[in-house]
């Protein structure tokens, strides 16, 4: 059966202080502006705490999109009463001894991820992450599944497969790729020099082969000076043309978080978002900045925005299962297996 459409306006997700609303938040959240909510550990203490605020955030905007960095390995913000998972490339690792049972178990850990927040009403997570990387970015590194192109899309399209089999949808990152430059674009601006032709053989690899699976993209704050002078959040060639036009990506772009250093080339928070939306952003995140977003939801309100329907692609009907009605057999066996295969 499918799920009842939705109509969506927002075009900003944004984050919150606490474990639970202010009433600043809660007033924000009637915004129709805002689609989402990101959340960080700063917002989670257990999971009893967390539905008490997911289902508080629906009560108030039953269409808001609640989203979280649940990647795995360093980049996990529930952690207490979660399963803990391996980063990705020590899934990665796994292929190089057993493809066929190594793609397996890469399925059954994303589908535990996605089964874990959902159960929570998290509706996704911005993962995985499909950038091409080993030991030379500083941010990247072991998000990474691997150094070779090959492998991370076989492995990411497990994850992906994983992510889909629990209901949820899943989010590719950082088009074209973060990984083959040394800078962190949360604390400096990346430039990377090299060539289309040397990108399109390595980096994109598998955002290519993946692009059927990808329910959204987000672009990273890096720019590539040999083929566009603006970074590729701020880049219509890399969104419009290469993103949509050659690729035929049908889903959501998400722009990564314009409080990050590398977004700060555009001007400020409303001439970030702009030049966002202009290149082919269908959303904007600001994290960790209260004022960064006030000043794009002023954007916004000045702009007559039409509905942004795609935002479809991401919502799930609500649901009312805990963990203990969800396959229950199948998540025991993969929380069993990643602690015997992967111990901490």
């Amino acid at each position: 059966m499918s799920l009842p459409k939705k109509k969506f306006f927002g075009r900003l997700m944004l984050d919150i202080e606490g474990e639970s609303l202010s009433v600043e938040d809660q007033k924000l959240l009637l915004n129709p502006n805002v689609c989402g909510v990101i959340l960080f550990a700063r917002n989670y203490s257990s999971k009893r705490q967390l539905i008490n605020l997911t289902q508080h955030i629906k009560s108030i905007s039953p269409q808001m999109l609640i989203a979280v960095d649940q990647e795995g390995g360093r980049v996990q913000r529930f952690q207490t009463d979660f399963v803990r998972l391996p980063s990705m490339q020590k899934l990665g690792d796994m292929l190089s001894r057993s493809n066929e049972s190594a793609i397996k178990f890469i399925r059954d850990v994303g589908w535990l991820m996605a089964t874990e927040i959902r159960s929570c009403f998290v509706d996704f997570s911005f993962a995985p992450v499909i950038d091409v990387d080993r030991f030379r970015s500083s941010v990247i590194g072991d998000r990474s599944f691997s150094e070779n192109p090959d492998t991370v899309s076989l492995a990411a399209g497990a994850f992906i497969n994983g992510i889909h089999d629990a209901g949820l949808p899943c989010v590719g990152k950082h088009f074209p790729g973060h990984g083959s430059v040394v800078e962190d674009s949360h604390l400096e601006h990346p430039v990377d020099y090299r060539s289309l032709e040397e990108i399109t053989s390595h980096d994109l690899v598998p955002f290519q082969k993946l692009i059927p699976s990808l329910d959204a993209i987000m672009p990273a704050h890096v720019t590539f000076p040999k083929i566009d002078k603006n970074p590729v959040t701020y880049s219509s060639f890399w969104l419009r043309t290469v993103l949509r036009k050659n690729f035929e990506f049908k889903g959501i772009i998400f722009s990564d978080d314009l409080s990050m250093k590398g977004a700060e080339i555009a001007g400020d928070y409303k001439d970030r978002a702009k030049l966002a939306y202009e290149s082919g952003c269908d959303v904007t995140l600001v994290c960790n900045c209260r004022e960064g977003a006030l000043e794009v939801l002023s954007f916004l309100e000045e702009h007559q925005n039409p509905s942004n329907d795609i935002l479809n692609l991401m919502w799930r009907s609500a649901r009312d299962d805990t963990i203990e009605d969800i396959e229950l057999k199948r998540f025991e066996r993969v929380r069993e297996e990643l602690n015997r295969l992967i111990p901490y």
